[in-house]
């Protein structure tokens, strides 16, 4: 559970011996519990002898940080250049709407966290985006129903006991 201070002390620990630890730090708590657990700031500025506000204003300069949990499965969709250029943004006003959601935020029915991403080196076949660690191109609104549709069945599936 996020907040137990001894792990959160030992994992940054395990981080602040390297040059410029903030970020490997923050990447470390990231991948233990899916986001920086608000208690974990403090205990990070007084190992790294930085203040609070440094340690905030890293974690909201990269949109990758999250100070809160994320959902069951994590959509990131592409804003970068490439993919607005093929469509990404009518995409965007798409998937905001099917989840009845912003970026940063997550959806209450289907527990889907939505995010932006800057590029995920798939451009030649954009629009993109990752759905839980899964990079599919080619999205447009249409294929979009069909994941959102194959991921609800599949969530269903896995309630009643079934396979996925």
């Amino acid at each position: 559970m996020p907040g137990e201070e001894q792990e959160l002390k030992q994992l940054i620990a395990s981080e602040k011996h390297l040059e410029g630890p903030l970020l490997p730090v923050l990447h470390a708590l990231q991948n233990r519990y899916g986001f920086i657990p608000e208690d974990s700031i403090p205990l990070i500025a007084d190992a790294l002898r930085i203040t609070r506000a440094d340690v905030v204003g890293v974690i909201s300069f990269y949109s990758y940080f999250r100070r809160t949990p994320p959902g069951r499965h994590v959509i990131q969709l592409c804003r970068a250049e490439a993919c607005q250029a093929r469509g990404s943004r009518m995409l965007e006003e798409h998937v905001k709407a099917r989840l009845g959601v912003d970026f940063h935020e997550t959806s209450v029915v289907d527990e889907i966290s939505l995010e932006p991403v800057y590029c995920l080196g798939n451009c030649a076949i954009g629009p993109n985006l990752m759905l839980d660690d899964t990079v599919i191109g080619k999205v447009d609104s249409d294929r979009f129903d069909q994941l959102l549709t194959a991921l609800r069945e599949a969530d269903c599936s896995r309630r009643n006991g079934a396979n996925p």
